[in-house]
């Protein structure tokens, strides 16, 4: 059996301002249809031997988890919950150690939630062919065939020449993200690939070497697992055991030491989509070389990326530009500087700006709300409750709420007093008073929020019952 630990910890900064803290890329469906996590899930329904799916994911993040693996129907075995970061190896060992336990001799398939593969079936097979490997105790790695000397990866060099295992060749380096004239010596070798940061190895073989080559962090894992706590859906570790764990990536804890290590090469059209520029890579281009998403209107633009959100964005004149339209913020940048975009992130965050961690539309466990309007005593908000879902009870020490239905039915308690409302019905919700919106139809429930009072700020919530488990 393999099974998947799909890390969802990025938060995608590159890709502001699609991207933010709490709706990073791996949520997004920015290549098709589905988001890149449920595209990384939907793939492996190719292997024959599939398990349950185990995910390892930020905390504030576990409702967007639970969701969109529900919304593909994906078996889930864990969702694993971190309210710190560590790395890759601390969440793939958190991961291992529950399935050592649970599946024992199972093999783990490491892949990050944020990677494009365009050709599943390619992948498939390079997953078939390190199998065996894994079985018999190799950490297997893929390394994908490069295309050009790309400064942006690093790289793992084989020995191809040397005794393979079935199609899986010996590491015998791991190499930071080079300069030019190496880059290009590298991809001239052809003994090089890069780094896809996808790995398939026994989780009984991983624990093995990290309690050879980096105790430190099977320790505080295996504290975090023992006195980890079931909260709804997800697993939460312990938070100060798990934030003990030295923050580093597989390939630093374990892979650059083992002496078990493979390689798989991986020709399968991958992409980590690590910049904007990587978008306009992997999709089809008109016959200018532009890609269009969404209401836009170009005249003489050539080799650019151009996608807007909620208007039209015009361009007139442009070469090799991104241009990047959402509801609160527009992005321009030159396609060979993308990778600075970062730098914006960290301007936002150090002035505090919400641009930075949020859109205007804030998704909840229960549903979403976006802020339509806000000055001085007032804000007025759309809001979208899920069939069955509720709102905490709740109550505001320094505003009042009015509530107008515009779609669908809601069911609306004010302190001891309980009211349905239909469409063109609304209600009042004074200061201080609890109350609580559900939703009790089989369609969405949307309605108009109008907050009136001085101060209007998300904090002022006090919750005394919450189905969600919400402090």
């Amino acid at each position: 059996m393999i099974i998947p630990v799909i890390l969802s910890g990025g938060s995608g900064t590159r890709l502001w301002p699609l991207s933010r803290a709490l709706y990073p890329k791996q949520f997004l469906s920015i290549i098709g249809e589905k988001s890149m996590l449920q595209d990384t899930v939907l793939r492996l329904s190719l292997l024959d031997d599939l398990g349950p799916v185990y995910t390892v994911c930020n905390e504030s993040h576990r409702f967007l988890v639970a969701e969109q693996l529900r919304e593909i129907e994906a078996e889930i075995g864990e969702i694993i919950l971190e309210q710190t970061g560590r790395n890759t190896a601390p969440a793939s060992a958190a991961a291992a150690l529950l399935i050592a336990r649970k599946h024992p001799g199972a093999l783990m398939l490491v892949l990050p939630a944020d990677h494009v593969i365009l050709d599943p079936q390619a992948f498939r097979e390079a997953i078939f062919t390190g199998r065996a490997a894994a079985r018999e105790g190799a950490l297997v790695t893929f390394g994908v065939v490069p295309l050009s000397a790309e400064t942006g990866y690093g790289y793992i060099r084989a020995s191809l020449k040397g005794e393979a295992y079935n199609g899986a060749y010996p590491v015998l380096e791991f190499v930071e993200k080079p300069c030019q004239q190496t880059a290009e010596r590298f991809f001239a070798s052809g003994d090089y690939f890069w780094n896809s940061g996808i790995f398939l190895f026994r989780a009984e073989s991983y624990l093995q070497e990290l309690e050879m080559y980096a105790p430190s962090i099977l320790g505080a894992c295996r504290e975090a697992i023992e006195k980890a706590v079931e909260d709804l859906d997800f697993l939460r570790l312990d938070a100060e055991a798990f934030q003990s764990s030295p923050s580093d990536s597989i390939d630093y804890a374990v892979m650059e030491k083992t002496g078990r290590a493979l390689l798989v090469p991986l020709d399968a059209g991958w992409s980590d989509i690590g910049a904007w520029s990587a978008l306009w890579d992997v999709h089809e281009r008109d016959e200018a070389g532009n890609v269009k998403k969404g209401d836009v209107l170009l005249h003489d633009v050539r080799n650019s990326y151009i996608h807007a959100t909620s208007r039209l964005v015009a361009a007139v004149g442009l070469d090799d530009h991104i241009i990047i339209e959402t509801a609160d913020a527009v992005l321009v940048a030159a396609k060979d500087r993308v990778q600075d975009v970062q730098l914006l992130v960290e301007q936002l965050n150090r002035k505090e700006r919400d641009e930075a961690v949020m859109h205007r539309r804030v998704y909840r466990p229960w549903g979403s709300y976006e802020t339509v309007d806000v000055s001085g005593r007032f804000k007025v908000k759309r809001i979208t409750v899920n069939p069955g879902a509720a709102l905490s009870l709740q109550k505001h020490q320094h505003r009042a709420e009015h509530w107008i239905v515009v779609r669908g039915r809601a069911l609306v308690t004010v302190e001891d007093r309980t009211i349905e409302l239909h469409e063109d019905q609304s209600t009042y919700i004074p200061v201080g008073s609890f109350h609580r919106l559900e939703n009790p139809a089989q369609v969405p429930l949307e309605l108009i929020e109008v907050q009136t009072g001085g101060y209007l700020g998300e904090d002022d919530i006090v919750r005394v019952e919450d189905r969600y488990g919400r402090q």
